[in-house]
């Protein structure tokens, strides 16, 4: 009996080893195949936002969100509130509750310690619409074409202002706007508008109202018009001071505006002055904000750049199962890798160059200002609230 009874666990010893076997051999097929993960065996994908002050943030956690949890992932978001501390700290418990992918929309390099941490606990990390500065920790970088994003800015500024047709005899009066220095997009934003805009300084056709940074490469100056956190009330205060100083004398006819939110707060500003009752300046911004929109259709705003975050989103976790799956050179369908396009500087972190993937922004002014409508991007309350029907 005993005999038989040794034999009997012996087979149930080399079954359990042949059902483990195969369930491994099922596991492997399975994320050979691009499957889903089974149920019960779910990979948590950590998702750290800045911030909540500009809107897009908000849309962007959710549909990330949304994306991860379509393909069969758990995915928990969290908001910085703009305070880099306590995004490290969110990164961390994120790295306790065991994620095993981050996408990052970061404030400042100051994430970059977090992005050590992950790196320790070979979690793989994507940097989400803004690339992680001095950072070795990471590899991938999703975000859309900043230097076309500002050269559709500057090309909207110069339709708006009829500068091919303008001279330096009766000049344009313009003046710059950028956003956050602890934002590397700012920079590629303001170069790639200058690169439209310098001609027409150079040549006269439009005079520069206050600092003038020729590219983001003058720090000082660049700094004097930088906004820092894209904090609207700064922008309104600055453009206040401009209109009753250096803008005194001369009537402003644009403003480079890096983004809708700060495009609204130097409207504000505007409005309030006397000069501007009749006819504001030709403003720029992008994000393509619903707020934004309405002042488009009402001719407030010149333009917006429209940059579908949840297209973005879509991509992030697309590239996220891929790294997830082991997938030797991920790809990213509607993206370029911007080392491709001669734009390899845009994945450089100051400490190594991470593949970075573009998608296409798109222009938005007062003749197409429904697409990002029709797209999705702006929900049916937020066309009620604007009077965008």
């Amino acid at each position: 009996m005993k005999k038989l009874l040794v034999v009997l666990l012996a087979l149930f010893a080399v079954g359990s080893l042949v059902f483990v076997s195969c369930k491994k051999k099922e596991s492997a097929a399975a994320a050979a195949s691009g499957s889903a993960p089974a149920a019960g065996e779910q990979t948590l994908i950590g998702l750290a936002m800045p911030e909540t002050t500009v809107l897009r943030w908000v849309k962007d956690g959710a549909s990330l969100k949304a994306e991860a949890e379509k393909r069969g992932y758990l995915a928990e978001v969290q908001f910085g509130n703009g305070d880099q501390t306590l995004q490290n700290q969110q990164i961390g418990n994120l790295l306790t509750q065991g994620a095993k992918l981050l996408v990052v929309g970061q404030l400042n390099d100051g994430v970059a310690s977090a992005v050590a941490d992950a790196a320790r606990d070979k979690v793989a990390v994507i940097a989400y619409d803004r690339i992680i500065q001095n950072s070795a920790d990471y590899d991938y970088y999703l975000t859309f074409n900043n230097f076309k994003v500002g050269q559709l800015q500057g090309q909207g500024l110069e339709a708006g202002l009829d500068l091919k047709a303008a001279t330096a005899a009766s000049p344009k009066y313009i003046t710059l706007f950028a956003g956050s220095p602890t934002d590397g997009n700012a920079f590629f934003f303001y170069d790639g508008a200058m690169s439209i805009l310098n001609p027409y300084i150079k040549s006269g056709v439009l005079k520069v109202v206050g600092p003038y940074p020729e590219t983001s490469k003058d720090t000082a100056n660049f700094q004097r018009i930088a906004t820092e956190g894209w904090l609207p009330n700064i922008a309104k205060t600055r453009m206040e001071n401009l209109l009753s100083g250096d803008a005194r004398g001369v009537t402003l006819d644009a403003v480079l505006a890096p983004n809708d939110t700060l495009a609204r707060a130097i409207l504000e500003a505007c409005v309030a002055d006397a000069k501007y009752v009749n006819k504001l300046p030709v403003v720029s911004g992008q994000d393509a904000e619903a707020a934004s929109l309405a002042l488009i259709k009402n001719g407030q705003q010149y333009m917006t750049v429209f940059k579908d975050t949840a297209k973005l989103a879509e991509a992030a976790i697309i590239l996220a199962d891929q790294i997830l799956k082991g997938v030797a050179n991920p790809t990213v369908p509607g993206a370029v890798l911007a080392s491709s396009i001669g734009l390899e500087a845009i994945g450089d972190t100051g400490k190594k160059i991470v593949k970075a993937y573009l998608l296409d922004p798109v222009n938005i002014t007062q003749a197409n200002w429904k697409d990002p409508i029709t797209a999705g991007f702006i929900t049916p309350e937020e066309v009620a609230a604007n009077g965008l029907q």
